[in-house]
């Protein structure tokens, strides 16, 4: 695995030491845990801020409901698993689970352009950021903008076209 500049996905991030062999607890990042990571036999631990990228062979994995406990070869005690607290695992981008047609990944999106139906000019897509709903952020060049990821406001997205089209309910846009 050749990661040191690939762009990465976090997968799921270490909460902390589990037990007494070296597990840690993993709230997972995926809308697909169970099937993510029962393939997963290795992983970057990942701290973003730094990119500091540290590969790791999964060597174990079991679920408690939603929760993964994951231990990482080599790793046998809390104590050395603990230095693992706060990364994210994460996998390069070429390595995501395939998603069903009409389906995307918000990075898939970064820098595409968003216009209302009736072709005027918002701005480019940044992020998304969640919570009760999931905001889309649009950057002008000079403001962004919080967009409601909703059906009734997205109207179209194109990850080939790189174009997402909205229709803003009034006022919408000056906020």
């Amino acid at each position: 695995m050749d990661v040191a500049d690939a762009p990465l996905v976090a997968i799921g991030e270490v909460l902390r030491p589990f037990g007494l062999r070296g597990e840690v607890k993993v709230r997972p990042l995926t809308d697909r845990p169970h099937e993510r990571f029962a393939q997963l036999d290795r992983c970057l631990l990942w701290e973003p801020d730094r990119d500091r990228r540290e590969e790791c062979r999964i060597a174990s994995c079991r679920f408690d409901g939603e929760t993964a406990f994951i231990r990482v070869e080599g790793v046998d005690s809390p104590e050395a698993a603990r230095r693992f607290q706060g990364r994210l695992l994460a996998v390069p981008r070429d390595e995501v689970l395939p998603l069903a047609e009409g389906q995307f990944y918000p990075w898939q999106l970064e820098g595409a352009v968003v216009e209302t139906r009736d072709g005027r000019p918002v701005g480019r897509f940044v992020r998304v950021e969640s919570g009760a709903q999931d905001l889309w952020v649009v950057d002008d060049g000079s403001r962004q903008r919080l967009i409601p990821a909703v059906p009734s406001i997205v109207v179209e997205v194109s990850v080939a076209d790189h174009r997402i089209v909205i229709d803003p309910p009034e006022g919408l846009l000056d906020l």
